[in-house]
């Protein structure tokens, strides 16, 4: 409900960036909405911080224009919120939840808060369904739980698009007809990008079947940082609220934490690790923890988080924060990239760690687990051996070395090199067994030997040799 009055005031002390800094305004709140009245137009805006007699209020539109004189900041006595309702199905949206499809926004069932409620602790439930992405190294190696948030950190110019795309193409519960409803949050993205997503999720029919949120790298520096917001409330909404398992994409989490650094720099700061703000762990457990399950509710919100990783880097700042309050990671490796495997999934590095909380039996298969621990233990000796090839020469390497090199190299290209094609879970077992029944019977020592037996062709040891 809108005030009867608004109070206006005037006493701006300064600009800077996105922020306007007012001295005087009566009883203000972290959060609360503003106008911005100017003989140039009107813009909206909200407090971000409150230092003393002075209400730092980030504008949205930014400060471009404004001048310290004929400007009236009126408080609205209120919180950004988003509309929603069933009717944002298959909408696309600003990062303030304004529709981009040129249709109205006639869709309001009720109006809810862009920051959200947090979960209670006691009513979480634990992640333990099995998701299939259709993609041989998640659903066999790293597999995704509904429920968990599992980011995909990417170097420059690796095709992370390419994937979230197929992961949203694919994503299925086993034994469920319903698909993933899609929340789509990018952040910073080019034009190019955004029509690519958009054609990518039409054609594939996800685009009928999801929420999207876009935020251009030329748009406001403060939209960037509502735009997770604003799909992580909708998510919420339609997880905890209508019943449905949504999948929330959030691309790319760099562009938000560079604008949070951008904004830290203009509220002059002190900064943290490579200039950016020394709260940025807490800003991303916000928006992270907000994926998961409620007892009770039949919905979930299951995150996949994009993060490009400058010069490569996992040591950088946003990479390792964010692996840090995330449940595992995806990574994705320019040399694979380079020997044209797609997708360039880096087994190695990669973790899910609630992996074994949906899988087994009952759940996939039994010997799941023990299988793609051999995957992981069969392909490391491999990567290991071409090290040392680089040493000794072929001449050097035993017979089993060399059976190792081979199955490194029928390892990329059978088992991860599956391009855009989904594979069911059965799919990627067998192309798994075709890899590893090149190798030893003695090599495999992680798996039951009747497993072994069953799929390699080998005969028992109560058989003989």
């Amino acid at each position: 409900m809108k005030p009867l009055y608004r109070e206006g005031f005037s006493r701006v002390e300064g600009l800077g960036g996105p922020l306007l800094f007012v001295r005087g305004i009566s009883r203000p709140a972290y959060g609360e909405l503003v106008t911005v009245e100017s003989a140039g137009g009107v813009r909206s805006g909200q407090i971000l911080q409150i230092q003393g007699d002075i209400s730092v209020i980030q504008v949205f539109e930014g400060t471009m224009g404004l001048s310290r004189g004929g400007v009236t900041v009126w408080l609205e006595r209120d919180v950004l919120k988003i509309p929603v309702g069933e009717s944002l199905i298959g909408r696309v949206f600003d990062g303030r939840g304004a529709p981009l499809d040129g249709r109205p926004a006639d869709f309001a069932e009720d109006f809810l808060p862009v920051n959200g409620a947090p979960i209670n602790p006691v009513r979480r439930s634990s992640p333990d369904t099995f998701v299939e992405t259709g993609i041989s190294a998640l659903d066999l190696m790293n597999t995704l739980v509904r429920g968990q948030k599992l980011p995909v950190f990417s170097g420059a110019g690796l095709p992370a698009n390419e994937l979230a795309v197929q992961i949203v193409r694919g994503s299925r519960i086993p034994g469920s007809d319903e698909p993933f409803l899609v929340v789509f949050a990018a952040m910073g993205i080019t034009r190019r990008e955004a029509q690519y997503f958009l054609d990518s999720f039409r054609k594939s029919g996800a685009l009928r079947n999801g929420v999207f949120f876009l935020n251009l790298a030329g748009e406001s520096t403060v939209e960037r940082l509502l735009t997770p917001r604003a799909a992580l409330t909708a998510a919420e909404y339609f997880a905890f609220t209508k019943g449905y398992n949504v999948l929330v994409v959030m691309t790319d989490m760099l562009a938000y934490c560079d604008a949070l650094r951008e904004v830290g720099a203009a509220r002059e700061e002190i900064p943290g690790r490579r200039g950016y703000p020394g709260y940025m762990y807490s800003d991303l457990a916000e928006l992270y923890e907000r994926a998961g399950c409620i007892a009770g509710i039949p919905g979930s919100v299951t995150q996949i988080p994009i993060i490009t990783m400058p010069d490569d880097d996992m040591t950088h700042p946003v990479v390792d924060l964010s692996g840090y309050i995330t449940e595992g990671q995806i990574v994705l490796d320019r040399r694979l990239r380079e020997r044209g495997v797609y997708p360039p999934i880096d087994v190695l590095p990669c973790l899910s760690r609630l992996m074994n909380k949906g899988i087994g039996r009952g759940k996939t298969f039994p010997e799941h687990r023990a299988l793609a621990d051999q995957m992981y233990a069969s392909y490391a000796r491999a990567r290991e051996v071409e090290r040392m090839r680089l040493i000794v020469g072929d001449d050097g390497l035993s017979p089993v070395e060399r059976i190792y090199l081979e199955f490194g190299s029928l390892f990329e290209k059978r088992f991860l090199a599956q391009g855009q094609a989904r594979r069911s879970l059965a799919e990627s077992e067998k192309a798994a067994w075709e890899c590893l029944k090149i190798l030893p019977r003695e090599e495999l020592f992680k798996l039951p030997e009747v497993y072994v037996v069953e799929n390699a062709g080998y005969p028992s040891s109560e058989e003989g040799p």
